[in-house]
């Protein structure tokens, strides 16, 4: 398997450009997959320079570069940033990237349960090593926990019947593969089914891997682990998630303020936001990538 068939870098150039390497910087890829905005990152590096890829998929090692001197892999999700970096005697980088797609390899992989297209498990675990899997959802969560998770992150239109026709069915079928799940909902499926398994499907994956609250726990110890003048680049693929990131990069926080012009702020400034508006795909790229259509970089450098 080749690089490139493991995951196509998605915004490549325009995120190396955003990221202002410095040869002998230190940088933190928080999401390595495929290795290949890595690569890009090395590329630019000279023998001083410093990378830490984190991927808590072991699949990803496999794409790891020879090269022991400049590249350190930590076996984590990036919620654990600053404690993996502390942990190499790290206190400060100068930059870091997080690219929050599936990647094509665990798409393309049937066994691991992301995709609608395979007749695989129920899984979607993107760390293999943690127990709770999406059939762990479907047989555990309560109604209103359902009916939340897919209106939210999946913006189901009928979130709510959804939610009570699993656990109705659930009563009598527990569901552990992809085409037993979709004969339990098949009743209630609306519209487009690839559209709508695909939302209810992403759904899932967000709530089985955490990936609302990993982001946040991440974003949270960007200040303390950026120096001054260093690079964030973050590359979302829903709305959810890019809303969460312009928040935090406009006010270290994550809900959407109001300024008042009567009362004087007393926030701080973190940040300088470097893309007024995200960064989206070029025609040529989107031709090249059908998978870069939603994505969306932002970047802002530390105060």
């Amino acid at each position: 398997m080749t690089h490139s068939d493991y995951h196509i870098p998605v915004l490549y150039q325009e995120t190396l450009d955003g990221l202002a390497i410095k040869p002998d910087g230190v940088y933190v890829d928080c999401t390595f997959g495929g290795g290949g905005h890595s690569r890009g990152i090395l590329s630019q590096l000279n023998e001083k320079g410093k990378l830490f890829a984190f991927d808590q998929d072991a699949d990803a090692q496999r794409n790891l570069p020879a090269d022991e001197q400049r590249v350190v892999f930590v076996a984590q999700n990036f919620r654990h940033l600053q404690r993996m970096l502390r942990l190499h005697k790290v206190t400060e980088v100068d930059g870091i990237l997080a690219d929050l797609g599936v990647s094509s390899h665990q798409f393309d992989e049937g066994d691991r349960g992301f995709s609608t297209r395979f007749a695989g498990p129920l899984d979607m675990r993107m760390d293999q090593r943690q127990p709770t899997t999406a059939a762990t959802l479907i047989r555990d969560y309560s109604e209103q926990e359902l009916h939340k998770l897919f209106e939210q992150y999946g913006e189901v239109s009928n979130s709510k019947t959804l939610a009570r026709q699993i656990v109705a069915a659930r009563k009598l079928t527990q569901p552990a593969t992809i085409e037993q799940f979709k004969a339990m909902i098949s009743s209630v499926v609306k519209g487009n089914p690839n559209k709508y398994l695909a939302q209810v499907f992403q759904a899932l994956r967000i709530g089985v891997n955490d990936e609302m609250g990993a982001l946040k726990d991440m974003l949270q110890q960007v200040p303390a682990v950026l120096k001054q003048g260093g690079r964030v680049a973050i590359i979302t693929f829903h709305s959810i998630e890019d809303r969460v990131v312009k928040n935090f990069f406009r006010q270290g926080s994550f809900e959407e303020t109001v300024d008042n012009p009567f009362m004087p702020s007393t926030k701080e400034e973190v940040f300088k936001i470097i893309t007024k508006k995200p960064i989206t795909a070029s025609d040529e790229e989107l031709k090249r990538n059908s998978r870069s259509r939603s994505a969306k970089l932002r970047v802002a450098e530390r105060i």
